[in-house]
């Protein structure tokens, strides 16, 4: 099964909760349009390597279709069809008006120079510029890429329509971008963190937190954990992990990085693979790297308490269902990660009124956001005694179905 598939499971659920008919079904499950593009690129070695990209436009019933772009050896077009449905449901979820959108160049960013990722951005972004615009839709960075990355998308598609900073959102602040939209999305995780805490009387010192995945994401979790007070007792980027039992200072980490560049080898640390991260005994796991990393062969192995999907779906749904089985609390990608997604629409905001917001503005309107959509799906959990993930598709999915109805679709 391909992540489209595994996606359009939940939205199956929530179809029929909703009991919708089965041609508003087809229409909300398939992608409005797809685009695949050919990026032929000279190389730094003079040669030239031709890279695959995607822009998948899922749905615009709410606003303008929005998502990020994604530079990863995997980011094919099923991966990407999953992740613009994915934004669809998540902006509805949170209410924002937007749609949902995904980009994507197969490619590995890690082995290009910063030279070959300029050519290959201003290549995809002059082969998806007619599909894009800034009341049509508006990119975003994603795995693998970055406000840089951003910076070259606007520079680009700028050099045909003219000085455009509302094109992309997650751009540098000196062309536009807002502040705070690095740290939003690990921000708005940890909204939700500060709200389970609230409503189970937990103390953050008591509490054992594993971060999967040590990128922007994954990084400014930790971060922010550890200054809230959490023991964060193990991380891991690509190359591994690493775990200390009476918890690791993550400022100290993050200069380790900083010098050599790996976690690994970090003082008063083990090294742990990726697999063993993922099946520590702790009390909050937050998976936030790559999807399906939990699957049906390590499910039964997970020991968390509660799990905060941080990452695009990292858990499969036979993972999920074993996870649910088990009694373990699980927030879903779609309320958790949508931090980043509430920031970029405030830069959005900004740049269509030429406003710059300051920082506590940017941080108490997310936390604002994030809390509402909390409460939303914890209503319904309680009411119509649902998982997390099935109030959270119900909710998103109904808001779209009532927007397409209005709209005159159906």
């Amino acid at each position: 099964m391909n992540t489209s598939d595994s996606v359009n499971q939940y939205f199956d659920f929530a179809a029929e909760h909703l009991d919708l008919e089965d041609g508003l079904r087809d229409i909300l499950k398939r992608p409005w349009r797809e685009l695949q593009i050919a990026i032929p690129v000279r190389m730094d070695d003079h040669s030239v390597k031709v890279f695959n990209g995607y822009r998948i436009q899922h749905n615009a019933t709410r606003g303008p279709y929005k998502g990020g772009v994604r530079y990863h050896p995997d980011a094919d077009q099923y991966e990407v069809r999953a992740l613009a449905s994915l934004m669809t449901w998540k902006t509805a979820l949170v209410n924002i008006p937007f749609g949902g959108a995904k980009g994507g160049v197969q490619c590995d960013p890690t082995s290009l120079s910063s030279d070959e990722l300029n050519r290959i951005t201003r290549r995809y972004t002059l082969g998806i510029e007619h599909f894009i615009g800034v009341n049509r839709d508006i990119p975003a960075p994603d795995l693998g890429t970055n406000s840089q990355t951003m910076a070259w998308m606007m520079d680009a598609y700028g050099q045909v329509n003219g000085y455009t900073p509302g094109i992309v959102t997650g751009k540098p602040v000196e062309l536009g971008g807002s502040v705070g939209r690095d740290s939003a999305t690990g921000r708005g995780v940890m909204n939700l963190v500060e709200q389970l805490i609230e409503e189970k009387n937990l103390s953050p010192s008591n509490m054992r937190v594993v971060v999967q995945g040590f990128g922007n994401v994954g990084s400014w979790v930790a971060r922010i954990a550890y200054d809230m007070g959490f023991k964060i007792i193990a991380i891991s980027d690509v190359s591994g992990g690493i775990y200390s039992k009476l918890g690791l200072n993550i400022p100290n980490v993050l200069k380790y990085i900083s010098e050599n560049k790996s976690i690994k080898g970090f003082p008063g640390s083990e090294n742990i693979s990726n697999q063993e991260i993922l099946e520590l005994d702790c009390e909050l796991l937050i998976p936030s790297a790559i999807n399906n990393v939990i699957n049906e062969s390590n499910a039964n192995n997970v020991k968390a308490n509660m799990i905060l999907e941080a990452a695009n779906h990292p858990i499969t749904p036979e993972a999920d269902q074993i996870l649910n089985n088990k009694g373990l609390l699980v927030l879903p990608d779609i309320l958790c990660n949508a931090g980043g997604v509430i920031v970029s629409y405030f830069e959005w905001t900004q740049n269509l009124y030429q406003r710059h917001w300051p920082e506590e503005t940017v941080f108490s309107e997310l936390s604002e956001v994030m809390k509402s959509a909390y409460k939303d799906v914890k209503n319904l959990v309680d009411s119509e005694n649902l998982t997390f993930r099935q109030a959270a598709f119900v909710i998103g999915v109904e808001r779209v179905v009532k927007a397409t109805k209005l709209r005159g679709y159906v």
